[in-house]
């Protein structure tokens, strides 16, 4: 994996309209219990950053966009920062090193990698900055103060019974590709992965890791990056590998969309069911589009208003957010998305997903 330097950095005071960000049915009792000790007035002269693994990819730039605006309304000064691609750790131990210069009251981040900078993250935590990722639990889960995310596992798990429930009883004889994300198998990857299995009926083995499944039905794994590019590449390999694969599970909707163009110029695109999470407005469009056949929809937009609310209440008195309960994190929702509902698995159609998109 090649070096990057840090992306694209935001920094100053945010004067962004105020906007309404907890109008999402989604959130319901979550948000209200985490709104019960947000601040009621002004955090001024209070600080936070948000590091996120990429400024190009939908789902960070709608994270950003509710930082940016919860920060906004709170009067908190935001400093945004993100790495090229998907595993740039490098950047986001830099970014977590110029927060704690700075004298930030709390960090959000995405982990690109989620051991390796629990370290960086210790450093913080030490110097009494409040730490809470987003989206990607870090390993170990309590080196943040809290996590705040979609339950991956769920996520996973509902795409794969769905997928199950549409091949009937094809599903015994399914042929199933993994397009994951990087190599060394993020909290993200891992919970997407070994939930989709859980949901299609595949014994996970170890659930805390991925390949040790020995289903004959499993052709393979390949990485992405999480990108188009990447999702055509990991497909192209799959198919070499196996060009009778007919389920494609994907780390996210752009590899997804990648897989699918690597199957159109092969006349393979008919052939395969493609399952992804995310949820995002391009991605809900890709299926009603029937580029991908379903997707599991999360909401990171909230996700991050919610961040800086938390962040915002440290500041006034210390207060910590504390896990949905039953939960080991604070459990921002999913739901699934299809136009092709399956029988025991309960879905969103796209209309109804589109109108959520990442709200």
């Amino acid at each position: 994996m090649p070096a990057f330097g840090i992306g694209r950095v935001f920094t100053g005071r945010i004067t962004v309209t105020k906007t309404a960000l907890l109008k999402s049915t989604v959130f319901g009792a979550a948000a209200a219990a985490l709104l019960a000790f947000a601040p009621s007035a002004s955090a001024a002269d209070v600080s936070a950053c948000l590091i996120t693994k990429t400024d190009t990819n939908p789902f960070f730039v709608k994270m950003k966009e509710g930082a940016t605006a919860k920060a906004a309304e709170l009067g908190i000064t935001l400093k945004a920062y993100a790495g090229k691609v998907d595993g740039d750790s490098e950047s986001q131990v830099a970014a977590i090193e110029s927060c704690i210069a700075d004298g930030a009251k709390g960090i959000l981040i995405t982990a690109s990698d989620t051991k390796g900078i629990v370290s960086t993250v210790k450093k913080a935590r030490d110097a009494g900055i409040l730490v809470i990722a987003l989206d990607t639990p870090l390993d170990p889960l309590d080196a943040a103060d809290a996590t705040f995310a979609t339950d991956n596992f769920e996520a996973g798990r509902l795409i794969g019974a769905w997928a199950a429930a549409t091949l009937g009883d094809g599903a015994k004889d399914a042929k199933i590709g993994f397009l994951d994300l990087t190599p060394d198998q993020p909290t993200v990857d891992v919970l997407r992965d070994q939930g989709f299995m859980a949901g299609f009926g595949i014994d996970t083995k170890d659930v805390n890791k991925i390949g040790d499944e020995d289903d004959p039905r499993i052709v393979g794994h390949d990485v992405t990056n999480g990108n188009e590019e990447g999702g055509r590449k990991a497909m192209e390999n799959l198919l070499q590998k196996d060009p009778s694969i007919n389920v494609i599970h994907t780390i996210n909707e752009p590899a997804a969309v990648g897989a699918y163009q690597a199957l159109k110029a092969v006349g393979m695109e008919g052939n395969v069911l493609i399952v992804s999470v995310d949820g995002g407005c391009p991605g809900v469009k890709s299926v009603a589009e029937g580029v991908i056949g379903a997707t599991s929809q999360q909401y990171p937009l909230q996700m991050a208003a919610l961040g800086i609310e938390a962040i915002a209440a440290f500041a006034k008195d210390g207060t910590k957010p504390k896990p949905t309960e039953g939960k080991e994190f604070f459990d921002t929702g999913v739901n699934l998305v299809t136009d092709k509902p399956a029988e025991g698995v309960q879905s969103i159609d796209t209309k109804e997903g589109t109108a959520k998109c990442w709200g």
